[in-house]
């Protein structure tokens, strides 16, 4: 017996990242997969198909998944691809359902189970499959280098004979993993560093990566560890704290993001137009519309004297690091649910029964309650395992 396992290669815009790295082969092999990929499914990240030893190319990617019990990709995959995929045949990639509604509904009609990688639980079981944390910590590191690179001063301080010049004053807007790293990156390159968040318990994360925080006096907490949307009144008295900071500021790096809703606006028209010649933001949520007001998704502006920096899908500008934690982040998945050379799929495991999508041609998560949705699904699938008998 073996599990017969498909790799895509990935085709949208913006997109380096393979699902499948060298060194992961083996450690599926030894579950009892049998690889199979399409050729130059690395290329982008300059892995030749070489590299890829027990592992059988197909070109055609309708071939490829047709008999696949599991499919991995990194982008949600295209129509044609989930068409050709057997009926009750497993797929694993970031969906971000909100934004796929037509393939969602291909997922039920096609009663594929559907684990997406962006709804894997962030509880201490669950790190090693987390792959947004993984991917923004990237994103987090590389944003204080790209904002770097548009500075026209040091980021450290540098002393000469001619004289002492910097550091550079960085303030990191959002504070879960990729603003905690942006401000760990910044902090080592010598910047004087504040973090804000409307969430007050993430004061001591910055402080102990050497931030100083910036108290608006406004706790935001929302569910799932996301920060929930500002009330009109909260965000005037958020900005009126801020206001001063964003004007003091060299660099600034925003990372709010709200799951399936716009990116939250930190930083208005009023409040660029006040910042000093030459200063930099960096918006990294630039996917959901950006944290700016002034913010272009997926371009680099000039408004007045500040440069705005929106990059899309940043975790892929390092796609071979980004592609090795992905790919580790779904073997972790995956080793949950092959074991002996089969497919055994236990839903009282709390981090399948959170991160499953679609299964049995039912959605499993609940429109109204992001955070609520995975529990109300867990409790609907049988509590014992649900064997699958792979080709």
């Amino acid at each position: 017996m073996y599990v017969n396992v498909a790799v895509l290669t990935e085709t949208r815009a913006h997109e380096r990242r393979v699902a499948l790295v060298p060194s992961v082969v083996q450690k599926l092999v030894k579950l009892g997969a049998r690889l199979h990929m399409q050729p130059g499914a690395g290329a982008a990240i300059h892995l030749d198909d070489a590299a890829f030893e027990n592992v059988a190319f197909i070109a055609d990617r309708t071939a490829l998944v047709k008999d696949a019990d599991v499919v991995l990709a990194v982008q949600p995959p295209a129509l044609e691809v989930v068409n050709a995929m057997k009926e009750g045949a497993i797929l694993v990639s970031f969906i971000y359902a909100h934004n796929e509604p037509a393939l969602v509904k291909r997922l039920l009609d096609k009663k594929i189970t559907c684990f997406a990688m962006e709804r894997v639980p962030r509880i201490t079981r669950a790190q090693s499959m987390d792959a947004l944390s993984s991917q923004s910590a990237l994103a987090g590191y590389y944003a204080v280098q790209l904002g770097s690179t548009h500075l026209a001063r040091v980021v450290p301080k540098i002393t000469s004979a001619a004289g002492s010049i910097g550091p550079a004053h960085v303030l990191v807007m959002g504070l879960g993993v990729a603003g905690l790293e942006a401000i760990a990156t910044a902090h080592r390159l010598g910047a004087v560093v504040e973090g804000y968040d409307v969430r007050p318990e993430t004061r001591e994360q910055a402080l102990s990566l050497g931030a100083t925080f910036v108290d608006t006096g406004i706790d935001a907490r929302g569910k799932g560890g996301y920060a929930r949307e500002l009330s009109a009144e909260e965000k005037t008295r958020v900005a009126d704290v801020l206001t001063k900071h964003i004007e003091s500021a060299d660099l600034i790096i925003t990372t709010a993001a709200i799951p399936g809703k716009a990116s939250p606006k930190l930083i208005s028209h009023a409040q660029v137009a006040g910042m000093k010649a030459g200063s930099v933001i960096v918006d990294l949520s630039a996917e959901g519309g950006g944290n700016c007001e002034d913010t272009r998704p997926g371009e680099t502006t000039r408004i007045g004297n500040v440069t705005i920096v929106a990059p899309l899908n940043v975790p892929s500008l390092l796609g071979e690091d980004a592609s090795e934690l992905y790919a580790k982040n779904q073997y972790n998945l995956l080793a949950l649910i092959m074991k002996n050379n089969v497919i055994e799929i236990d839903w009282s495991d709390e981090v399948l029964a959170k991160t499953v999508l679609t299964h049995a041609g039912e959605n499993k998560a609940e429109a109204s309650d992001a955070a609520a949705k995975p529990v109300a699904a867990a409790k609907k699938p049988p509590a014992k395992a649900e064997p699958v008998t792979p080709a």
